[in-house]
């Protein structure tokens, strides 16, 4: 990869970073002893830089880490309707105990899930691995709307949907 590709690169892991937490809860699915996919709502850690990888705080005796363990493959899929923001991040998903990483991305909020903070013998991290991203961005205003919509009648023709774009991690 040259230069150029990882400079466009790293803007568009900023943008589906910028989307990622615009929208702030993710739909995290995981594959079930039986095949079948369960998803559930997690709570996206905004104090966190984007590499490639997202991290969640998480109990050690919940179904996502048995399953994670089981099947490391992952889906977060998040959704900001008011402003059009959407992702979709495919990846690998690790159970960790990282106690200094923990401390890094501790915020007094999750005490509500994890009473005895970080000392919590519950408390675990959920690593997951981004392995291709692919967003939808677009226009959300009542004006842009309206303007597609009387282009649509007028022509037959849709408008432009706004910015939709895929990234793979190396």
């Amino acid at each position: 990869m040259d230069a150029t590709q990882r400079h466009d690169q790293a803007g568009e892991m900023e943008k589906v970073w910028d989307l990622v937490k615009s929208c702030e809860i993710a739909m995290l699915t995981t594959v079930q002893e039986d095949g079948t996919l369960h998803s559930r709502p997690m709570g996206t850690l905004r104090n966190q830089d984007f590499d490639g990888t997202i991290w969640f705080f998480t109990k050690l005796d919940s179904a996502k880490v048995d399953e994670v363990n089981r099947r490391h493959e992952v889906n977060l899929a998040y959704a900001h309707p008011g402003k059009q923001n959407y992702v979709s991040i495919a990846g690998t998903g690790e159970v960790v105990r990282d106690p200094a990483k923990a401390k890094e991305l501790w915020t007094e909020v999750l005490r509500t899930w994890f009473p005895e903070g970080l000392d919590d013998p519950q408390l675990a991290l959920l690593k997951v691995e981004t392995k291709v991203a692919h967003y939808w961005d677009s226009p959300s205003s009542m004006l842009v709307h309206g303007y597609g919509y009387l282009k649509a009648a007028l022509t037959g023709k849709p408008p432009k949907g706004g910015d939709e774009g895929e990234v793979r991690m190396s």
